[in-house]
């Protein structure tokens, strides 16, 4: 069953998100929707690990000293210049 429901915004959100939701070639109805449900059903998400995910773990060895944050920050360096 769907429900109308009217929400109270600000004129530029309402703008932006109505150019965003063109942008995607959906409506603003179904990316508020969307939205509300992912944030409804994120207690189930941070309970559970993705199978996909869990057959990833333990598949590399990094060094003990080794600091993602210094080889992310190379690497998006490298990418934007």
């Amino acid at each position: 069953m769907t429900t109308k429901l009217t929400l109270t915004m600000d004129d530029s959100v309402i703008s932006v998100a109505k150019k965003y939701a063109r942008q995607k070639g959906k409506s603003l109805s179904d990316i508020v929707e969307n939205y509300l449900m992912s944030l409804t059903s994120k207690e189930d998400k941070d309970e559970k690990i993705s199978p996909k995910i869990l057959k990833l773990m333990g598949v590399i060895s990094l060094p003990n000293n080794y600091d993602y944050k210094k080889e992310l920050t190379k690497g998006l360096t490298k990418k934007y210049k």
